[in-house]
């Protein structure tokens, strides 16, 4: 099974929010709590034809006054090697995001910018992605922490540029070569949308030694035939989020609610949404996910630049931050930075 066709092809893909950077500086908030330490632990880099976000960009977003201490980088298939075979292409990325890193050390920024790596591998090709995964390790330095291959399908929506084949989260290939992953120390990024959440629990239950990290809470469809249904989604995600929080190798990554696919709309104001505003929107699915997940296995996530196009850096975590509020220390410390640390093997 390839993992770079299906029939989502034929339906276009709902694009990212574009960034406006003037648009962005109509509101501004001091950070609540700088110092509390924060892993982010989803971000990308990148270097497309129409758009670039590099260390610089990143630095000048955490330069809102938080406290973010490292960060983990989730592919985004940029800067393939594209003299190398298709399936080791992805190497590329990792030594770019490394560049980034050294760039950011270079300008003694004290946030350790992709401290760990989450790359791509065509984890379809079963037990032969073995050989590719050692490649990647290798290009990697030391970096690679895991693997994600976006699963994003639904028939009637195509919530992500990635065309996926429906049910990949079930193909025995597949699985096989998820399988790859623990023997090697790797994680797996599963980018799923909410219809497809049963099926990320069959694959977690069938490789229960395999540390599994559910990308954006779920993505709990908000447009299309969804919008205008959000309660009745709601439950439906809730429902089959306990389902996968009865898993204890599944985490889940808390963010991410910039994008379209969410359909909250935070990008139509006249201004961008303040930190409260932003709370009261995604406050049920943070607080679901805390309550069945445990502040164990929940980490808070950027997902910049693709949320930017929705709200600012600061402010997003003032928002994070206020849905945190009446959690204990141990309990604030695992959501912004001891999760993602434990669960990306980064030094304290």
């Amino acid at each position: 099974m390839s993992t770079t066709h299906g029939d989502q092809a034929l339906k276009p893909a709902v694009p990212h929010n574009p960034v406006r950077p003037d648009w962005l500086a109509l509101h501004a908030e001091p950070a609540l709590e700088p110092e509390l330490p924060i892993v982010d632990a989803h971000h990308h880099l990148w270097e497309f034809p129409d758009k670039s976000y590099r260390t610089r960009d990143l630095l000048a977003d955490i330069a809102s006054g938080h406290d973010i201490r490292a960060t983990v980088f989730v592919e985004c298939k940029t800067r393939y090697d594209l003299d190398a075979p298709a399936e080791l292409a992805s190497a590329g990325e990792l030594r770019f995001a490394l560049a980034e890193a050294h760039d950011a050390q270079q300008q003694g920024a004290r946030t350790r910018v992709a401290a760990a790596l989450v790359g791509n591998a065509d984890l379809a090709l079963g037990a032969d992605a073995g050989r590719v995964l050692d490649h990647l390790i290798d290009a990697a330095q030391g970096r690679l922490r895991g693997i994600r291959n976006i699963a994003v399908w639904h028939a009637d929506v195509r919530a992500s540029a990635a065309t996926p084949p429906p049910h990949l989260l079930l193909d025995a290939s597949f699985r096989a070569g998820v399988a790859q992953l623990a023997p090697r120390g790797l994680t797996f990024d599963a980018w799923c949308i909410h219809t497809q959440l049963p099926e990320l629990s069959d694959l977690a239950a069938a490789l229960p030694e395999t540390g599994i990290v559910l990308n954006h809470v779920g993505g709990p469809l908000g447009l299309g035939p969804y919008r205008g249904r959000r309660d009745e989604v709601f439950h439906a995600w809730r429902r089959d989020i306990a389902e996968l929080a009865r898993r204890p190798n599944v985490f889940v990554k808390l963010g991410g609610f910039g994008m379209p696919l969410f359909g909250f709309d935070f990008e139509r104001g006249d201004t961008p949404p303040d930190s409260a505003s932003i709370a009261a929107k995604i406050r049920p699915y943070v607080e679901s996910c805390i309550e069945l997940f445990g502040a164990s296995r929940c980490m808070f996530e950027s997902n910049f630049p693709v949320d930017k196009g929705s709200f600012g850096y600061g402010v997003m975590w003032n928002a994070y931050k206020r849905l945190a509020a009446a959690a204990s220390d141990a309990g604030k410390r695992a959501l912004f930075h001891d999760t993602a640390a434990h669960f990306y093997r980064l030094e304290s």
